[in-house]
Formats: structure tokens, C-alpha cells, sequence
């Protein structure tokens, strides 16, 4: 008898849904009778958010991205709402994993298809693979288990890199995830409003034990807001990298249209987090600039109408005294706290790495300095420069790996920008991406973690759209995407 490949398969897939449906019950309820009832609340709520991913990356990988993204926003609300439940604070918690965990399983449907990956792609990930190799060696001889947690949330994020690569997107599948991210920014943003008018009690109970000056007082008006995220950066960088989009095409705007755009704007301006301005607008002006003649009219006259919506909100915001000052302060850099103290910095940490040319490896720069720390941060644990980031933790030759990899990525893309066709705004929007990534780097590493994974989400969506035109040149036999690209 004679057994179709496609049928193998899905008895496989079918095998493997059994398994982690029966398995998981099991594991949950080991673990549950040996952890304390602190660490098992944790450990249900984990299992309860990673077990749709299985499900996701097993049955439908093109639905696992948006899914992924949601977990980003609001696990860390979650950790807060289970800390303020039970009445204790933790400042290393069980649920800070979920989002790496349910981002790892993007490696299933990559191990599935590797077989399709492409030479641009493979290039890349070699290139990526021993800067990290690199890293990795040096931080567990100098920085322990922390930086198994660091080298995560490098690898995690480059998983989009294969994905892309082996799961073919066709323009709607594009165009749904990014209506979704729209969506979740929006629902970010409106909590966020929120936040910033009434500050939650588990918002205000994780503000008084986490220790950060820097966000302000729990109370109405007084808070820098971080919504569902972590803190103020992290949640101004979601807010960023699905606005950008939002602004440009209607089609990826969310289900709000302009109201939703103008929710996240708003909720932008509350957490007063200025670099993520710059990186806006770096991306809208690198994607106008890229585009069609009529491309370039149609977007600057919507990002004129965004500037002139917020030139007249703004002020009425409660607030508003507040917001508008800290935005003055852009005009005036020089004059700046925060722009002093980044540029000593720079001018402070030159030696020093100049000093130690190899590197102080993964796990030396950032949260991961928390773990082995007793959960606070290490010496590097805030550093304000991407550029010096990256050279401490990779060294002099891990970093030219890195930046190797980077200049691979951005050659890619640009042989993908400079090929008119239907596919080219999605190229042209990985552009953006990746020139807002590099620019970032004045201010932090936003390559692992979260800013990580919305950069190369954006990247793999271009390089990915380029793999499905090269399977159409060389003749491979997907007539149906093909259909889709020429209907676009």
C-alpha cells in the first residue's frame, strides 16, 4: 500500500497534538505538586498561554505571529495582576518567560520546512549564529545562567528570520497580521489610556516595589504610562512600530481606521518616551521616501493630518502641561539631562571597551544582569547606547559578525526595494524597519526582546515576500501563490 507524504504528515502532526494534549496535563500537574503555590499559579497561567502556541505552530503557523504579539503586550500585565493578587512582589517571576516561550515555538514549523530556506536567508543566519556562538561562549564563562536568559531574546527574534523564509505569506496573509497588530496596539493604547487617568491597583502595587524613579508616582496624571508592557520604552516601542504602518496604508490601520490611529498617538505622547519619536519618524520618512511619486503625495498628506490632529488634542489632554513639556525639549537637546548623560556615556565606555577587545559576552548588558543577581540589575543592567551595547557584549570580532549580518539583511532588502512589483510596499515598509532599528541604537540594543521581535517581524515580512518572487522565477509549483501575487 502506498502512503502519500502529505498523509505521513498529518498522522505525524496528528500524533503530536495527541501527545501534547495528553502530556501537558501531566506536566502542569507534576510541577504544580512541586512548586510552591506561588510559583504554580505561575506555572497554570504559562502553560494555559503557551499551549494555543503549540496548537498555532502545529496547525496554523500563519495565525501564530499575531498570537505571539498579543502575549508580548499583555504578559507582563498578567505577572503584575498574579503579584497583586497574592499580595507579593516578585522581581523574577515565572510569567517574564511566557512571551520567549511562546516565541520560541516558531522553531516548529521552521524545523519542518528548513528544507526551503533560501541562500540569502542561510547567509544571514550563519552570520547571526556566530556572533551569538561568540557571545555565548564568553557570557557563561563570565556571566552564568544569565546569559541562557540574554542569548533567548537574541534567538527568539531571529526565529521570524527562517519563518518568514519557510512559510509563505501571500499579500493578504501580510496585510491580516498587520490589521491585527493595528488591533493590539489600539487595545494597548486604550488600556493605557486608562492607566494614565486612574493608574490600576496592581499597576500602582507593582510601581511601589519595582523601584523605578523613572516612571513617575502611581497617582492620576503623575505616572509615565507603560500600559500592558514592561515599562514606558518598551510599551512606546510597540505603540511605535504598529503606528508607523497605520499611518501609511489603510489597509493595515486596524478595525478603528483614524480613531484607532489617533488612540495610539495619544497614548504615545503619555509614556514621554522621545527616542521612540525619533524612530517613528525615521521609519515614516524612509518609507516615503522609497515609495512611487503618487505613494509619496498620498502619505505625506496623511502624515500631515496625524501632525495637525495632534497639534490640536494635545493641549486639551489632561495633562497636558506635562506632555507638551517634556515634547519641548526635543528642540533643545543640548540643554538636555538625558542627552548629556548618553553622550558621556559614549565618551566613558569608548575605553573601556577599547580596553577588552573581547567582550564581556551575552548576559553582561541588560535584564538578564538580574538573574544571578539576586533580581537586581547589574552594573550594565541600563545602558543607553546600542552601539556600545553590542561592542561590550559581542566584542571587537563578535560585533563585526553582528554588523555583517546586518549589512546582509539590509543588501536583501534593498534588491527587494529596487524590484517594482506588487509586493514592493511590504519591502519598502522592512526598509523602515531596519533603518529605525540602526538608528535606535543611539539610545539602546533594541535587537533582543521585545523591540527585537517587532524589528525582525518587520524585516522577514519584506525578505519573506522576496522568497515568494524567487519560488516564481525559478518555476517551483506554487500556483497558488502565484494566483495571489499577480491578482494583488
Amino acid at each position: 500500500m502506498n502512503v502519500s507524504l502529505p498523509s505521513m504528515k498529518s498522522a505525524g502532526t496528528l500524533l503530536l497534538i495527541c501527545g501534547i494534549c495528553l502530556g501537558l496535563p501531566l506536566m502542569i500537574g507534576f510541577a504544580s505538586a512541586k512548586l510552591s503555590s506561588s510559583n504554580s499559579l505561575q506555572g497554570i497561567i504559562l502553560a494555559g498561554i503557551l499551549f494555543p502556541a503549540f496548537l498555532l505552530a502545529l496547525l496554523k503557523p500563519k495565525a501564530l505571529i499575531a498570537y505571539t504579539l498579543l502575549v508580548w503586550a499583555v504578559a507582563p500585565e498578567l505577572r503584575r495582576i498574579a503579584d497583586w493578587s497574592e499580595g507579593v512582589y516578585h522581581s523574577v517571576s515565572l510569567l517574564s518567560l511566557a512571551p520567549l516561550l511562546t516565541g520560541a515555538t516558531l522553531a516548529i514549523p521552521v524545523l519542518g520546512e528548513i528544507h526551503r530556506i533560501r541562500k540569502s536567508s542561510t547567509r544571514i543566519i550563519l552570520l547571526f549564529s556566530v556572533a551569538l556562538a561568540y557571545g555565548a561562549l564568553i557570557g557563561l564563562a563570565k556571566n552564568g545562567i544569565g546569559s541562557v536568559y540574554d542569548l533567548a531574546n537574541y534567538i527568539v527574534p531571529l526565529l521570524l528570520i527562517p519563518f518568514f523564509a519557510v512559510t509563505r505569506f501571500r499579500p493578504k496573509d501580510i496585510d491580516r497580521l498587520l490589521y491585527a497588530f493595528a488591533n493590539i496596539a489600539v487595545l494597548v493604547a486604550i488600556y493605557g489610556i486608562v492607566q494614565y487617568l486612574t493608574v490600576p491597583p496592581w499597576d500602582a502595587f507593582w510601581m511601589k516595589n519595582a523601584d523605578m524613579m523613572s516612571i513617575g508616582t502611581p497617582y492620576p496624571l503623575e505616572i509615565r504610562v507603560f500600559s500592558t508592557l514592561n515599562s514606558p520604552g518598551p510599551a512606546a516601542t510597540f505603540l511605535v512600530f504598529a503606528l508607523v504602518p497605520m499611518i501609511l496604508e489603510k489597509r493595515w490601520q486596524g478595525t478603528l481606521r483614524w480613531i484607532g490611529v489617533m488612540l495610539v498617538v495619544v497614548c504615545l505622547l503619555t509614556t514621554l518616551v522621545r527616542s521612540a519619536w525619533l524612530v517613528m519618524l525615521v521609519m515614516l520618512l524612509v518609507y516615503i521616501a522609497s515609495s512611487p511619486s503618487k505613494g509619496k503625495w498620498k502619505a505625506l498628506l496623511q502624515l500631515v493630518f496625524v501632525a495637525a490632529v495632534l497639534f490640536w488634542i494635545v493641549p486639551k489632554l489632561p495633562g497636558a502641561e506635562g506632555l507638551v513639556a517634556r515634547m519641548e525639549t526635543l528642540t533643545s537637546v543640548q540643554e538636555d539631562h538625558s542627552y548629556n548623560e548618553r553622550l558621556s556615556l559614549w565618551q566613558n565606555m569608548l575605553p573601556m571597551v577599547a580596553s577588552n577587545p573581547i567582550g564581556q559576552g551575552i548576559g553582561s548588558v541588560g535584564q538578564g544582569t538580574k538573574i544571578g543577581n539576586g533580581g537586581e540589575l547589574g552594573e550594565y543592567g541600563n545602558m543607553d547606547n546600542g552601539v556600545i551595547a553590542l561592542l561590550l557584549t559581542f566584542g571587537v570580532l563578535g560585533a563585526l559578525f553582528f554588523f555583517g549580518a546586518l549589512g546582509a539583511v539590509i543588501k536583501q532588502i534593498i534588491v527587494r526595494v529596487t524590484s517594482r512589483d506588487s509586493l514592493q510596499p511590504y519591502a519598502r515598509l522592512s526598509l523602515a524597519a531596519w533603518m529605525g532599528a540602526v538608528v535606535s541604537l543611539v539610545s539602546d540594543n533594541g535587537f533582543p526582546g521585545l523591540k527585537g521581535y517587532l524589528i525582525w517581524m518587520l524585516i522577514g515580512l519584506g525578505l519573506g515576500a522576496k522568497e515568494i518572487i524567487d519560488s516564481r522565477k525559478k518555476g517551483t509549483p506554487h500556483a497558488a501563490i502565484e494566483r495571489e501575487i499577480t491578482s494583488h
